[in-house]
């Protein structure tokens, strides 16, 4: 019995990392209408400065904050370059810009940090937690708690913020909010 209560726990854990993907997927979605299949390139190409900045040294809160600037700068050449020109084209259209896309960055990344495997320390132990008769991942517990509050962060953005009350008009009725005077542009690139 102790097996199956650590299998589920173990899913249920890394299930919640699959959830902010999936809160990803929905935000973009939601605000723009474009399923953006170039979210993990982006992603990953934010991690890789981030680890690329920490081996050249750099302290990890700057890096942090660098990486961060990166994702910003690659969301704003997105909307521009991407998602602006396409807008009102057919959801074919817009699907195979964004599969384009994540080849591009991918592309990209891999010519500015190659091919080989990149590791980013944590400090977080290897060794497995025993609870009860089970063995949980330490990484696992730290990446949900870590999801947890990502998803505390977001619920309050988007209840008591102006830009969160913005991005919930946008994902009800853009033209509406157009009307209001929100503008879509502004609000495609925070979600990109």
């Amino acid at each position: 019995m102790e097996f199956f209560f650590e299998v589920l726990i173990g899913g249920l854990l890394a299930g919640v990392m699959y959830a902010l993907v999936a809160i990803g997927f929905v935000l973009i979605y939601k605000a723009s209408g474009v399923f953006n299949f170039a979210q993990g390139a982006m992603v990953l190409f934010s991690a890789l400065t981030f680890v690329s900045l920490l081996e050249r040294g750099v302290p990890f809160w700057l890096a942090f904050v660098i990486s961060l600037a990166a994702m910003v700068l690659i969301a704003v050449a997105v909307e521009r370059v991407v998602l602006r020109p396409l807008v009102n084209r057919s959801p074919i259209t817009l699907f195979m810009a964004t599969l384009g896309l994540s080849y591009v960055i991918e592309g990209f990344a891999q010519a500015l940090w190659g091919a080989q495997v990149h590791g980013l320390e944590l400090g977080i132990s290897d060794e497995p937690l025993e609870l009860g008769g089970m063995l949980l991942s330490q990484f696992d517990i730290f990446a949900a708690v870590t999801a947890a509050f990502l998803v505390l962060l977001l619920s309050w953005l988007f209840n008591k913020t102006r830009l969160g009350l913005s991005l919930r008009a946008v994902a009800d009725d853009p033209l509406a909010a157009l009307a209001v005077g929100i503008r879509l542009q502004r609000v495609w690139v925070v979600v990109w």
